[in-house]
This record gives structure tokens, sequence and C-alpha cells, in this order.
């Protein structure tokens, strides 16, 4: 992780495609284009390598998530339940449709606690959206079959899995729909770029019109601007550069996982000569995409302890109670309520409040992530970083 490490000819020749054309819009222009189609060519593929009935490609990770919830027909007066463990993107995308995030607790999965899960739902929860964080899955079929019991849709965020499984079946396919990130540092990349894939395809309908301003894309005599729209959208889509980038990468997708899952089985297991050191618990080894490793000491103070030897020797990991993108009590826009309107939206309607956060009111999840060191786990890794790696993880052994 990321792909860019692996780029090369083959994404190369797919731009150059493009560029011969002279077409960068992924719709109409058929006889400038000559059936090069880069971004319906990706979402096929996609499809098919998931093993889902449709894909939409969108601008970003972000994108997708909005246009999921839209799609979902989640808005305003709507609660949607997340994780406290994620990317800022998965609630700032709730908010964005109207609706109101709720966190859950994480466990050892450093994924949704389904206990703490089943206490959130109140008659407001529109969606859940579990995170298969760092690569590896959240405890989907329990949490979906929670959520059945509701009736209430499941929006998987697979950002940093792609190529993920639970038991063969891809991350992403076990919810009403899944959403992917192709950003720079995900392990496969168009830089910017995101996907949707979903069994439905009503819902693929919808999202597919929401994404392009509410066009319905039905051919017809008067070229683009002459569909029906059954209603408002907004701008996602993804550009031919992008796809085109992204059919490259998709192919190399299970070789760049491969190569990762070598470099994380060796480093977890001098990390295992750590005093104390258990691993974050993993569903299924051969599933994982391996683009994290996690590790966890018995308690804060140890964990700092070691990630001082660690950066002393040049290889800090992460501590995530220490980050301020993916951590709920370091998220301080959220906690205080940080917004550019000026009538206080999302966290004001109407004059009147409508949320507050409590910084402390995940304390299982504080316990777990305050005392859990990560590695970030590169596609290739050269000899000079895995004996500086390897060395300091034998120095924290020592210690």
């Amino acid at each position: 992780m990321p792909g860019f490490e692996v780029f090369g000819e083959e994404e190369k020749r797919e731009v150059l495609d493009v560029f011969a054309t002279g077409v960068l819009f992924r719709y109409e222009f058929g006889a400038q284009r000559g059936d090069v189609w880069k971004v319906r060519q990706f979402e096929e593929a996609f499809a098919r390598y998931t093993g889902a009935g449709h894909a939409q490609a969108v601008t970003s990770g972000t994108a997708a998530l909005k246009v999921a919830l839209a799609a979902l027909g989640v808005g305003p007066g709507d609660e949607v339940i997340t994780q406290g463990f994620t990317f800022v993107a998965t609630w700032e995308a709730i908010f964005d449709v109207g609706a109101v995030p709720v966190f859950t607790e994480v466990d050892e999965t450093l994924n949704m606690d389904p206990a703490d899960l089943e206490k959130k739902i109140t008659e407001k929860t529109a969606a859940i959206i579990p995170v298969h964080m760092l690569g590896a899955q959240a405890r989907i079929r329990e949490i979906k079959a929670i959520a059945d019991r509701h009736n209430i849709p499941v929006l998987e965020d697979t950002a940093q899995a792609a190529g993920g499984r639970l038991e063969g079946r891809h991350l992403g396919t076990f919810g009403a729909c899944g959403t992917f990130s192709f950003d720079s540092v995900k392990t496969m990349t168009t830089g910017e770029g995101g996907m949707i894939i979903t069994d439905d395809r009503e819902l693929w309908r919808t999202m597919s019109e929401y994404h392009d301003h509410g066009h319905d894309h039905v051919a017809n005599p008067g070229g683009r601007g002459g569909e029906g729209r059954r209603f408002i959208g907004f701008n996602y889509r993804m550009m031919e550069l992008q796809g085109a980038i992204g059919l490259a990468q998709l192919a190399k997708l299970d070789d760049m996982i491969a190569a990762q899952k070598a470099n994380k089985n060796m480093l977890k297991e001098a990390a295992a000569a750590i005093p104390g050191a258990t691993f974050r618990t993993i569903l299924d080894e051969e599933g994982d995409s391996a683009t994290f490793m996690a590790f966890m000491l018995p308690d804060r103070e140890r964990a700092v302890r070691v990630n001082q030897i660690l950066r002393e020797h040049g290889a800090g990991a992460i501590n995530f109670g220490e980050n301020t993108w993916h951590y709920y009590p370091k998220w301080e826009h959220l906690l205080e309520g940080k917004t550019p309107c000026r009538n206080g939206w999302p966290f004001q309607a109407g004059g009147r409040k409508q949320v507050v956060y409590d910084p402390d009111a995940l304390p299982r999840s504080a316990e777990i992530m305050t005392r859990t060191l990560v590695y970030q786990i590169p596609v290739k890794l050269s000899d000079q970083a895995r004996a500086t790696m390897l060395a300091a993880l034998e120095k924290a052994a020592a210690s």
C-alpha cells in the first residue's frame, strides 16, 4: 500500500488510449472516442472482480458514501450509525445528506462492536455503516443480522479494504451496497476516485442518476440534456483518465495484496517477540487485505514506551489514539461543533442544537486504541527499510 508503488507500462497504455481519443468525459462523444469507454469498463471489471451485480464509479470514496446514502433515501431527521474509529469522511458524508452520525464502540477487530450497535439503534436509525478499517473485516455477518432484525440497510465502508474477503466473499457485498476509495494512498489507486457496488439494480440506477445531476442516461435524439430526470442530483462523475488507471490497477490488486501479506507476516513475526504484545483480531486471515499490521500492548503506558523505542530506531508506529484524522476523541471540529455555516448547520437546526458529542462517550474504544500500535504495510519494501524495521522491533522486544 499504496498502488502507485507498482505504476508501470500497464497504466501508461490505458491512459494513452484516452489521450488518443481526446475524450476525458465518461459519457457521449461516441463517434470521437471510437468505443473507448474506460470508466464503464472499469465499473464492469470491478463488479466482476467483487462478484457484485452492479458498480458505480465516482470521484472519491467520500463521494461514494454520499451517493450511496442519498440513493438509500437518507436525509434530515435521520440518524446513521457508524464507528468511532474511521476516517472523517464516513461521518462527513452522513452530515452532508442532512442526517446525524451516531458512533459505536470498536472491539479488538478495531471495527464496529455489534453489541454496542444494538444499543445505539433508535426509531430514527436510517442506515448502519460498519467500516472494514485498516484493511480487515468487520463482524459484518453479526452486524447484518442485527440490521435485518430492525429492517435497516447496511452500507459497508470498504475504503481501506479493496480486495479483502470474508470466507471467500468480497467485503462490500454483504450489505445493500459497499463503497471503496482509490485515493493516492490506497492499495489500488486512481489518484482520486471511488466506487459503489450493489446487487440491487434499482439502487444502482438511482446512484447512476444522482451522481450525474439526475440525468437518466436514456438514449435520445437530442443528445445530452434531452434526458428525463426523476430527481435532483449533483456531479460526482469519474473521468476517463481515472477509469483507465483503475483498470490497470485492478488487474494488479491480488498481486499487491499477496506482497503486502508477505511483508505483514514478516513484521508480525518480529512484533510477536515484544513482551506482552498481542494482535488485532482478524476474522479471516486468508481474506485480510494486509494493508496494515496492528498489535496491542497491555496498557497505554507500555504502548508509549515501546513506540518511543521504535521511533528512536527509525521505525515509529502509528498510535491511532493520538491520531486526529481517524479517532473520535481527536475530532475537535466535530466535538466543538465547528462549521462555516452562519446558522450553525449541521450541529444546529432552526436555531437550536440538534447534536452534541461527548469526547468520553466511547470508553472501551479509548482503552483499546491508546494501547494499539500500527504499521502501514507497503507493497514494496526495500532491503534497507526491512532491516531498519526489524532492528527496531528487535530493540523493542529486548526492552
